[in-house]
């Protein structure tokens, strides 16, 4: 992901698509899991952009 996102905005191109919803599901969390995205700075502005996108409902 940390690769694909270097090169564009989103997982499949420059627009979002079903690929980048199903896996930020579990990404914007991986810290639960014990995974530490502060090694991974592109998927991190992934996360913020996504999270900035009109209509986003964040999970409590």
């Amino acid at each position: 992901m940390e690769n694909q996102l270097s090169e564009t905005q989103y997982l499949v191109g420059d627009a979002m698509t079903i690929a980048d919803i199903s896996l930020y599901a579990y990404t914007h969390v991986a810290d639960e899991g014990g995974f530490d995205l502060n090694r991974y700075p592109e998927i991190q502005s992934w996360c913020r952009r996504i999270q900035s996108t009109d209509g986003y409902v964040g999970m409590a």
